[in-house]
């Protein structure tokens, strides 16, 4: 069986960032740290791409090489050894994809989420109903048991939103998505009070884009950006598509994601108008 790919966190995000930013003011290559280390490149790049944790002896040298102060030192182990945790996730981990469980790591380490949905209801907001029906709808060779892991391990996501300190939460949704019956009315109409309820909380700001509003950016595809509350961990984009999932991170990627959620504020309609537009189409199934 192949080995499952360690799960990058925010904390090991942060220490290869680190690790890389003492290397260049160290004026060193990694070949160069690979030979007075004995430590091999490819896990020095490992290492410093957030692919692999150092071992305790491997850090150790590096920082003895870069000639870390007795202040900073003692931070970054302790940042190694906390690397791996990967909060609630734990349980699911064997049954979802890297890139998803990626994802969840990421988010509950969030101090802000921007999701704009083009064909679905946002993960954080949908209903036990919805979730099952738009998992199964899409991924009809799942077993019912693989489906289960994956409407339990979304439902669980959604505990970011009831934290006493929840990251703040804008969703811009195409009015498509709220349209199309996934489950039924019975589920569409719980699907649009879930919606409701979620935008009368102060963390969340809910928008709609209308179909008056024509073509617009976000019709390529779903994205999510994520902002983190210490300034050393870089934003990141995650886009999920039927090519499969990645992450960008690079500054261009990411404020372009910027511009585009952006414009598609701007677009949208405001979030009392788009609650409304909610409580037309509940009352619609009436």
């Amino acid at each position: 069986m192949a080995q499952r790919k360690t799960t990058p966190t925010v904390r090991l995000r942060r220490l290869a960032a680190e690790l890389r930013r003492l290397r260049g003011e160290a004026g060193m290559t990694r070949e160069e740290v690979s030979e007075q280390t004995g430590i091999n490149s490819v896990t020095l790049y490992r290492i410093e791409s957030a692919k692999a944790r150092p071992q305790g002896r491997t850090l150790a040298a590096m920082l003895s090489l870069y000639e870390v102060d007795a202040e900073l030192r003692p931070q970054l182990v302790a940042l190694s050894k906390d690397a791996a945790k990967q909060g609630w996730l734990q349980p699911f981990h064997s049954d979802l994809p890297d890139e998803y469980t990626a994802l969840i790591s990421f988010e509950s380490e969030a101090k802000t989420i921007r999701n704009y949905e083009s064909l679905f209801i946002p993960g954080l907001v949908q209903t036990e109903d919805y979730a099952r029906a738009v998992i199964r709808g899409v991924l009809p060779q799942y077993s019912e048991q693989d489906i289960e892991a994956r409407v339990q391990a979304r439902l669980s996501r959604q505990t970011l939103l009831s934290k006493e300190k929840p990251p703040g939460f804008w969703a811009i949704v195409d009015e498509a998505a709220l349209h199309r019956m996934v489950g039924g009315r019975g589920t569409m109409e719980g699907q649009y009070q879930r919606l409701l309820d979620a935008a009368a909380c102060p963390e969340v700001t809910l928008q709609v884009v209308p179909f008056g509003a024509g073509a617009h950016p976000g019709m390529p595809g779903s994205f999510i950006h994520l902002t983190f509350p210490d300034l050393m961990d870089t934003d990141l984009v995650y886009i999920d598509s039927m090519a499969g999932d990645l992450f960008l991170e690079s500054e261009k990627d990411v404020h372009r994601y910027e511009f585009i959620f952006d414009h598609l504020r701007a677009v949208a309609m405001s979030p009392a108008d788009s609650s409304q537009l909610l409580k037309e189409l509940a009352q619609q199934l009436k």
